[in-house]
């Protein structure tokens, strides 16, 4: 096609280009939502640096269609892998021992597994008879329309491609690889709203088995049971790993009073997975006069899920509240499918589950399995691993977010929202975020912290009236493990103990949205994944115990958020001036500081110098540490940049010390005190022989593995990308790092399982378009052949940023401008 030059001096499509503004030039518009400006007939894309599509179109069809195209143009394989998974069918294409993460974690069940829990959710038309609801229980209507577009879009690039010509190998001529329907997508997002449950149920609802006793054979003596303390521990622990090893996320919000230049700012640092379903995707949507918003959704469902508009910009966190709850109900031992309710006798429901399967020789078989369901919910024998036997109970699991689908309501309205105070009644009347806290700033200089969300109608008195023993363990916690939920256990053979409804709720079993927690500031507030109790350390926050704990000790991350923001406003941090503005905020978080470093560095290098010879016998191994003293008092900056050395080996240092506990059972000298939240505990016990131990494991793992005590992280943490390796700076959370990353085995190789994912900042001032700048860690494609496949990975690697183009002038700006008119 004929090229020329812009009167910007650009190079850019001419017919295409044209066909764009002239649309806009009718109405005078330079903003997408500028003067009440009418959308192009036709749905237009236009790439811009990286990749990034701005979506542009009369109506939300014709945005959905857009959409839909450029998402299966850049990851066509994750989608349609996707929609095998939610259709019930990876074991008959892809063999039922093959894994697949339904869940937020990677690789968390077999197919199988996986197969006959969403066969059994389409056998109960679950979605079907949600979308035959009218909203807020149903789709809006403009949620309906975008995705009746996004249909057509997917399917329209795979027909002018086709499944043989695909530059993705993962699915080239894949016979999985098809068109897909509106109820595919649904069945998508309605399984992204109920993962928050499906990793920690999944297999125990898919494998309960009554034992095998009958009404008229003598029941078999039962399996030794662990006491309540005992399977509460279990299960807190198997908790704590798998939100160690799952998603996460910072956000923070500053308003007037804490910003330099501007009215409010927004970071979004969501931590999400590397690989599969769960991956973001970043797109610019646009309707004239209707919704002009960027940032990204989780990949296929056509929204912007983290972002900003003209006026508000919003993010999510990870929240401390059980998507989930547990019924223990009796049964009866001569015929355990019987169970007790208000002294009278109720039957299970049964329910025969059959699923295709790939057999080794290629041939298809069937695996069918009869599935147990009380009042309810489905039974379970077991949660995050840990067994809970069918003998004389069974447990039954009531989901908050099966009945779901509003999320996708309330993701279009924030899309659309005004200032924070929208997005509050957003999230109040829609009702319909999963487990997630939500962090906003608007133009009007306000921050915002809302833990408005779908849960359960347990109020503390229920809670006391109603937990059984494990129960009480669990929804209160005495164990204190990180970052776990407080999981009910109710007592299932009393009616009253079900979760009541809330007129207040916009569905049966909800907490009224009014008693959950919220808080609007001019300074600052933010969220680290742990409750809503220190949002902000000025203004602590009170709440149902269902949401979360109060009164107890903060992860290392969310101490490095508060003090973070608190010096950044004050100016103590040794950056120039006071308040935030897009570099100091850029700066501060690929800093990539460790707030365990602050702690426990100056300590633990005292303790190495302080070792008889420099000799620790640990596990039986005679381990000489003295090399470590030096290579950790090198350490100064604290910091898990690249080129940092030291960092290494306080990571591994530190992992051994914690063993899985929470950072406040170390030997400190200073305890928690929760009137000094932020600051304790503090000051290791440096005759410990814990840190001994601890480091000299270090040593000795870091020796056997031969990588040098001194080495850079980017010696060791990296991804491949194309046969070149990209050094990824951040560390795990434990260490208080907010630029998470954790790596992990992927297929067999060393890869980033997740950490910050798409990480954007947004400043608002009082005139003017937003000013945002992002990066998608893991870039915009899957695909290894696409030019967008590890651009963004390396401007990540490089702590750089992209710099946003968000009004109609910067996108036709842009040099690397491409233009995509869907006839």
């Amino acid at each position: 096609m004929a090229r020329r030059r812009s009167r910007a001096g650009l190079p850019v499509t001419v017919a295409a280009v044209v066909a764009v503004m002239s649309t806009m030039a009718a109405t005078g518009s330079t903003a997408a939502t500028g003067g009440g400006a009418a959308g192009p007939d036709r749905p237009t894309i236009r790439y811009t640096e990286y990749g990034i599509p701005h979506i542009i179109a009369s109506d939300w069809e014709g945005l959905g269609t857009g959409y839909g195209y450029a998402a299966a143009k850049d990851n066509i394989c994750t989608l349609a892998d996707t929609y095998l998974m939610v259709n019930a069918q990876r074991s008959r294409y892809l063999g039922p021992q093959g894994k697949a993460s339904p869940g937020q974690n990677q690789n968390s069940t077999t197919n199988l597994n996986s197969d006959l829990y969403f066969q059994r959710i389409k056998d109960n038309r679950v979605v079907e008879r949600l979308l035959e609801q009218p909203a807020p229980d149903g789709p809006e209507p403009e949620v309906r329309e975008a995705i009746r577009g996004y249909v057509q879009g997917y399917n329209r690039y795979l027909a002018e491609t086709g499944a043989g010509n695909l530059t993705d190998p993962a699915c080239r001529g894949a016979a999985w690889v098809r068109p897909i329907t509106e109820l595919d997508v649904y069945r998508h997002a309605h399984a992204e709203i109920i993962m928050g449950s499906a990793d920690a149920l999944l297999d125990g609802q898919v494998n309960a088995a009554p034992p095998g006793a009958s009404a008229a054979a003598k029941p078999k003596s039962p399996p030794p049971a662990s006491s309540p303390k005992e399977t509460a521990a279990k299960i807190s622990a198997a908790m704590a790993v798998s939100r160690q090893q799952s998603m996460g996320s910072n956000a923070l919000a500053v308003g007037s009073q804490g910003v330099s230049g501007g009215t409010s700012m927004l970071l979004a640092n969501p931590h999400f997975p590397w690989q599969g379903k769960n991956r973001m995707w970043q797109s610019h949507l646009t309707i004239p006069g209707k919704v002009n918003v960027s940032g990204a959704s989780l990949l296929g469902l056509p929204a912007v899920n983290i972002g900003y508009n003209d006026d508000v910009a919003w993010s999510h966190t990870v929240a401390t509240v059980a998507p989930f709850g547990l019924f223990d109900v009796q049964v009866d031992p001569l015929n355990p499918t019987m169970y007790l309710v208000d002294g009278a006798w109720e039957r299970m429901t049964s329910q025969q589950v059959a699923v295709d399967v790939r057999n080794p020789d290629g041939s298809l078989g069937k695996v069918t399995r009869t599935l147990w369901s009380t009042r309810y919910g489905p039974v379970t024998t077991s949660l995050q691993g840990v067994a809970l036997p069918w003998v004389v109970s069974a447990h039954a699991v009531r989901d908050v977010n099966m009945n779901n689908l509003r999320a996708l309501n309330t993701w279009f309205r924030l899309d659309q929202a005004k200032d924070v105070d929208d997005v509050v009644n957003t999230l109040e009347t829609t009702q319909g975020v999963p487990f997630f806290n939500t962090i906003a700033s608007d133009r009007k200089g306000k921050a915002l912290y809302a833990d408005i969300q779908a849960t359960a109608n347990i109020t503390d008195a229920h809670a006391n009236s109603c937990l059984t023993m494990t129960g009480q363990l669990l929804f209160n916690q005495p164990l204190k493990l990180p970052n776990v939920p407080p999981i009910s256990i109710f007592d299932g053979k009393r009616s009253a103990c079900d979760w009541p409804d809330d007129p207040n709720a916009v569905a049966p079993g909800l907490l009224d949205p009014h008693k959950q927690p919220r808080l609007i500031r001019d300074d600052f507030v933010g969220n680290a994944n742990d409750s809503a109790w220190l949002a902000n350390p000025e203004q602590p926050l009170s709440f149902p115990r269902v949401m979360g704990d109060s009164g107890a000790p903060r992860s290392l991350r969310t101490q490095e958020l508060i003090l973070t923001a608190q010096r950044r406003i004050n100016g103590t941090d040794g950056l120039p001036g006071r308040g935030f503005t897009p570099d100091t905020m850029g700066k501060l978080l690929f800093a990539d500081n460790s707030r365990a470093a602050d702690l426990a560095l100056n300590a633990t290098v005292a303790m190495c110098q302080s070792v008889p010879f420099g000799l620790v016998l640990v596990d039986g191994n005679l381990v000489n540490v003295s090399e470590a003293c030096p290579v950790l008092a090198g350490w100064k900056d604290h910091d898990y940049t690249a080129d940092s050395r030291g960092s290494l080996l306080f990571a591994n240092y530190w992992y051994s010390l914690l063993g899985g506990q929470g950072v406040e059972k170390l030997p400190w000298r200073v305890p928690f005190d929760p009137k000094d939240p932020v600051h304790t505990p503090n000051s290791l016990d440096t005759g410990s022989s814990a840190l001994r131990d601890a480091l000299a494991r270090a040593v000795l793992a870091m020796r056997t593995a031969g990588i040098a005590l001194n080495a850079p992280l980017s010696d060791v943490q990296k991804v491949t990308r194309g046969g070149e390796q990209i050094p990824i700076h951040g560390m795990i959370g434990e260490l208080g790092v907010l630029n998470v990353i954790k790596a992990g085995q992927v297929d067999g190789k060393t890869d980033v399982v997740f950490g910050s994912s798409f990480i954007q900042q947004v400043r608002f001032t009082a005139e003017g378009p937003p000013q945002a700048r992002s990066v998608l860690a893991y870039s915009q494609s899957a695909d290894p052949n696409s030019a967008h496949y590890a651009d963004q990975t390396k401007l990540f690697s490089a702590g750089q940023w992209v710099t946003e183009r968000f009004t109609e002038d910067q996108i036709a700006a842009s040099p690397a401008l491409v233009v995509k008119v869907l006839d």
